[in-house]
Parts: structure tokens; C-alpha cells; sequence
């Protein structure tokens, strides 16, 4: 109990803190050892309670619920701030609707459902607070010297730009990144669906203000899109509570899915208003656009939203929601469409880009739409493999967004076809990131074991249109992967290192992001064993792994094999190095220049495909947002007539 408050409130006592810390010096010491003691304090709660079921705590205060409603209160006001300073009325309407919601809830409604067991520990918890804790702070230490850089080059090529755009804002930045970490674990941790909310809100505000950092025109657009769509998410999480209290009598999480199993006609809307939400927060279709529209604020904003923190909490309630998923037919039907089409559909339009953020961003929305459709099966072999892919896609991501942050800042460029050489330019850096992508699509890794085993619970379950659409939706991961990857590992001339400018604090979170990836790979048999079934079997009551601890021990070895070979040659070489051969006359090595047969000279180039025509986002996203929003319509107004199958 007492690490659990300290996971909340200590990172809050930080963000206050940053607030008042102008300097680099103390910055970059309180930031060092605040991420140092949460990720201790997360690892010691998975020790203490690792394989312990279900376990309660009795807490429980009307004072903190009237805290809560008070946030709400505050982050309403701030998006109606913002809204009318920037003219963007929709966001007013949505945050009076939801501050109205909050006030009639907690003093018409809440007051008369009490919950003692306000928090709460479990397997899957203790996955999340992992995630939070180790990836998270070590994305805000990856800040330290990311951001020193941003703020450098907004002072000196700033010219164009407002006093008010080009202004120092790191305080606040890396006040929200905290605070971003304490509401991740009021979500994780709280049964009290009240409290769960807040800090889901809280998740929602940060975002809004870390995505217009920058207060470009472009960023604060971006900003309004994401609050708009995760506000309707939110207010869909908020009926649903005024559903739970009223059907169910409680706000207590655990007692609201043991309602539901019980009586699953009455908790057909509920259910449906939650996966509304957990879809609307892991970026699901529809609702993609604002994490793509993300990827305008600094590179460690975009880490923490799509690797640890903002999409997670979405995934991490549909999992929570898994058992209802399968007596909630409507619910389950429509989690399991949007996830399915989603991955497939943003698998097609990861193709068509060359930008290696916006390749991120999509591959995070298809690899979040192949979680959520294993929580919609609801099968124990389905949420084994959900499970899974949250943390080898959390080790992964979160590790690729800070080395393309990086190579960023020193090749001066975020596009894939300028990443030649990246091998001999940034050696240390090329070899994370491959392993980054190997993490995400190639055999042995974890990744791809995951979706092997997500394949088999899909069969198993007889949902072969998923099958389709994850077969269809893996080939193309294979091709937009495979793409990157070439690029990076081309071996051709003797380019500068660039990479000697690095900062300290980016090669200790990248070093520390490579270390997770590895880890989680080659212990994947004792994760399973350690972490995923203690949650799976009390659930369920039977295992939920559909591979055999054999082959997963196979896979461990190898990935470790694999690794070795990769940085093997870090250490440099002493074979000769001579000009590249370009069958002909060799004018300039370094530059890839030879004379052709026409006495003419040549630049020899390579470039991969990208098939706008087919895979384009103009091609494929319109229909598929018609799709996925038909989906969720549908299946809120057949929710509420619906009965479900038992």
C-alpha cells in the first residue's frame, strides 16, 4: 500500500516541483533521480506482489472522491479556456456537456455507491506499472538532453516564429511528462471506477498540452483534434458510470464485471460506452488521426503517448473488460471489427510513408487495433497473447521513437530515404533501431510470437474474418519493416560519425530501451509464467498460452543468438576499407558519383517503394473511418436492445 501511494503521489510532487526549476543543472538531477526511484519502486511492487492474485486494499475517502470531481471540474475549465482563446467551439460544447455530467454524477449519483476497496493490485497491473514506471521515466531522463536540443534550435532558427512559440516552456513540459506518470497509475491501480476516470481524464488533458508545445498553428489544430475525440471518449466512459451505479449499485471495478457476468442484460450499454472509450483512447478507427496528428510535438511526447502511457490506458481497459466480452455479443462484435480492420487498414497505409514518425504512428495504431481485437475474442488464449503484445510493442516502440529522435537532431531529417548510411553515420544508434525493428516483425523476437500466438487463439475461437484481416495485415507489416530495415543496414563508403554529439541522457534511456526489448525477448517464457498466467488463470481458470514453453525457450535462445551477432561489431574493425565498386568508373566513393557508358556521370541511388496509388492514405482512410464508425454506431444502439448470448 504504501509503494502504491508513493507511485502516485511522488511523481506529483516532482511536477510541482519542475514547475519552479528553471535551471539545466537541477533539472537534469531531480529528473534523473525521480526517474531512478519510480522505476525502483515499480520494480520492487512486481516483486512483492508477483504471482499474488487479485489483492484489495481498503481505501477509501469522500474527500478524495470530492478531489476528483474538483479535477474534473479543472480540466473542463482548461479545455474551455483554450477553447475560447482559440475559437474552437465543438471542444467548449464537449467540456460544459462533461462538466455538467461530473457535477449532476457526484452529487446526484456517486454519493450513494461507496467503495471500500479503492485500490487494487494484479498481474496485469503489475505489467502496466512496469511499462509506466521503467519505459516511462526513462523517456523523461531520453527528454533532458532531447529537449535541451529543441529548445537550441528554437533559438536559433526561430526567426519566423512568435516570442511566444520560441519561449523556454520545458518547465511545464516536463511537469506534465510527471504527471502524465501519476494519472497512468491512478488508472492502473484504482478500483474505484471514479478515481479510474480521473486519472483517465487527467491522461487526456496532458496530451492536449503537450501536442500544442510548440503553439504553432499546425500543433494547437492537432491539440483540438485529440481533445475532441478522447472528450467524446470520456463522456461515453462518464454514461457509463451513471449505468454502473444505477444497474450494478457499485463503482467498484471488480464488482461491476462480476455484476456483468452475472447479469449480462443489464450491463449491454455500459460495456459497449466503455470499449467506445478504451477505442477513442488507443487511437482505433475512426479516431486514428489525432495519435498521427501527435507527431507534431517533441519526439519524447510522442514516445510517451504511443509506447507506455496514453494508448496503453485504452488497451489496458478492454483486457480489464475481456471476461464481459465474452456474455456483451454487441460489445464484443464491434471491439473485435474496429480492432481487426483497423490493424489491417493502417497496416496497408504504413506502406505509402516515408516519414519515419508518421511509420511509427501507423504501425502503433495497427499493432494497438491487433490488441484490441484479442480483448474483444475474450478468450483466455487471446487475452495471453494481448497481454504480450502490449509489452514487446512497448519495449519495441518506445525504443524506435527515441533513436529516430535522435538520428533527427543529427542527420537533420526524419524521412527513411535520408537514413543511408545510417550504419556508418550513427552506428551505435542504427543497430538500436534495427533491433527496435526486428523486435516488431522478424522471427525469433517477441513480437511475432505474440501475433503467432494471437493467430491461433483467433482459429481456435472461429473468427477467421480475423484471420484474414491479420494475415493481410501482417504481410504488410513485413513490407513497411523490411523497407526501414534495408535502409538502415546498407554498408557503402566511409561517411562522418555523427553520432559523437549525442547527449549522455539519450544513449542512458536508449541503452535502457535496447536492454527492456532484449530482455523481454529473451526471458518471454518466464515473463509468460511470471507475469501473464498468474492473471490469465484466477480469470479464466485455465492457462492461456497456445505455445509451448519448449518453443518459447527456443525462441529465447535464439533472440539472444541474434543479438550478439547484431552488436558484435561495435567494437570496429580492422579490414581494409576501399572505394565502393559502382561497375564503372569511379568519380566520387563518398558521394556514389561513377561515370556510365555515355562518358556521363551518375549518381547511383537507391530508393524504396512506397505505392501511393494503392496504399495512399487518400485511397484507404475515408472508407475505412466510414467503416469503423458505421461499427460503433450500430453497436451502441443495438446495445441497448440487444440481448446478450450467454
Amino acid at each position: 500500500m504504501q509503494i502504491i501511494a508513493f507511485l502516485i503521489l511522488f511523481p506529483l510532487i516532482v511536477a510541482a516541483l519542475l514547475l519552479l526549476v528553471r535551471g539545466d543543472g537541477l533539472r537534469n538531477v531531480l529528473v534523473g533521480i525521480s526517474a531512478a526511484a519510480i522505476a525502483v519502486a515499480s520494480i520492487l511492487l512486481a516483486v512483492q506482489y508477483q504471482g499474488v492474485p487479485w489483492t484489495g486494499f481498503e481505501f477509501s475517502s469522500q474527500a478524495i472522491d470530492l478531489v476528483a470531481c474538483a479535477i474534473g471540474v479543472a480540466i473542463s475549465a482548461i479545455v474551455i479556456g483554450f477553447g475560447v482563446k482559440y475559437k474552437n467551439y465543438l471542444a467548449v460544447v464537449l467540456a460544459v456537456i462533461q462538466l455538467a455530467g461530473d457535477l449532476i454524477f457526484e452529487f446526484g449519483f456517486a454519493h450513494h455507491a461507496h467503495v471500500e476497496t479503492g485500490l487494487y493490485i494484479d498481474s496485469l497491473s503489475i505489467v502496466m506499472v512496469l511499462i509506466i514506471g521503467i519505459i516511462g521515466s526513462g523517456i523523461c531522463v531520453y527528454a533532458l538532453g532531447y529537449m535541451m536540443d529543441f529548445q537550441k534550435h528554437l533559438d536559433e532558427h526561430g526567426q519566423n516564429l512568435t516570442e511566444l512559440q520560441r519561449k523556454d516552456r520545458r518547465p511545464t513540459f516536463f511537469a506534465l511528462m510527471f504527471l502524465f506518470l501519476s494519472a497512468m497509475y491512478v488508472i492502473v491501480l484504482s478500483n474505484n471506477m471514479v478515481w479510474m476516470f480521473t486519472g483517465w481524464e487527467i491522461t487526456t488533458v496532458c496530451s492536449f498540452l503537450l501536442i500544442a508545445y510548440t503553439r504553432t498553428d499546425e500543433a494547437i489544430a492537432n491539440a483540438f483534434r485529440q481533445i475532441i475525440m478522447n472528450m467524446l471518449g470520456g463522456i461515453a466512459f462518464l454514461v457509463a458510470l451513471y449505468f454502473a451505479v444505477l444497474n450494478a449499485h457499485s463503482l467498484s471495478f471488480v464488482d461491476f464485471v462480476a455484476f456483468g457476468l452475472a447479469n449480462p442484460w443489464l450491463v449491454g450499454i455500459p460495456v459497449c460506452l466503455l470499449a467506445f472509450a478504451g477505442l477513442t483512447k488507443a487511437a482505433q478507427m475512426p479516431f486514428h488521426t489525432w495519435l498521427l496528428g501527435a507527431m507534431v510535438a517533441p519526439t519524447p511526447t510522442s514516445a510517451l503517448l504511443h509506447s507506455s502511457t496514453m494508448v496503453k490506458a485504452g488497451v489496458f481497459l478492454l483486457i480489464k473488460l475481456a471476461p464481459l466480452f465474452t456474455v456483451c455479443f454487441v460489445a464484443s462484435q464491434m471491439t473485435i471489427l474496429v480492432g481487426g480492420i483497423t490493424f489491417m487498414l493502417c497496416s496497408f497505409m504504413a506502406i505509402s510513408q516515408t516519414n519515419a514518425k508518421r511509420v511509427l504512428a501507423y504501425s502503433t495504431i495497427a499493432n494497438l487495433g491487433l490488441i484490441v481485437a484479442c480483448a474483444g475474442v475474450g478468450t483466455a488464449e487471446a487475452v495471453w497473447a494481448a497481454v504480450l503484445l502490449v509489452i514487446f510493442h512497448a519495449a519495441a516502440k518506445s525504443l524506435l521513437f527515441l533513436c529516430v529522435g535522435t538520428a533527427e537532431h543529427h542527420i537533420g531529417s526524419r524521412d527513411i530515404e535520408d537514413m543511408d548510411l545510417l550504419f556508418d553515420r550513427m552506428p551505435r544508434l542504427a543497430r538500436m533501431m534495427m533491433l527496435g525493428i526486428m523486435c516488431m516483425f522478424i522471427a525469433p523476437f517477441g513480437m511475432l510470437i505474440a501475433k503467432w500466438a494471437t493467430l491461433v487463439s483467433f482459429v481456435d475461437s472461429g473468427q477467421m474474418a480475423l484471420v484474414l484481416l491479420l494475415a493481410f495485415g501482417s504481410a504488410a507489416t513485413f513490407m513497411f519493416w523490411g523497407k526501414w530495415l534495408g535502409k538502415l543496414s546498407g554498408i557503402a563508403g566511409s561517411p562522418e560519425n555523427v553520432e559523437l554529439t549525442v547527449h549522455p541522457s539519450e544513449w542512458i534511456s536508449l541503452a535502457i530501451m535496447a536492454a527492456i526489448a532484449l530482455v523481454a525477448c529473451i526471458a518471454l517464457p518466464l515473463m509468460s509464467h511470471v507475469l501473464v498466467e498468474p492473471y490469465i488463470i484466477p480469470i479464466f481458470g485455465q492457462l492461456g498460452a497456445d505455445i509451448s514453453a519448449g518453443n518459447l525457450w527456443i525462441t529465447s535462445i535464439l533472440a539472444a543468438f541474434v543479438f550478439v551477432i547484431l552488436f558484435a561489431g561495435l567494437r570496429g574493425s580492422s579490414a581494409k576499407r576501399v572505394d565502393v565498386y559502382m561497375a564503372g568508373v569511379v568519380v566520387d566513393s563518398d558521394e556514389r558519383v561513377y561515370r556510365n557508358s555515355l562518358s556521363g556521370e551518375t549518381t547511383a541511388t537507391s530508393r524504396n517503394l512506397y505505392l501511393e496509388s494503392i496504399f495512399g492514405e487518400a485511397i484507404i482512410r475515408r472508407p475505412g473511418e466510414a467503416i469503423c464508425a458505421a461499427i460503433i454506431i450500430v453497436a451502441i444502439i443495438a446495445s441497448g436492445f440487444a440481448v446478450p448470448i450467454l
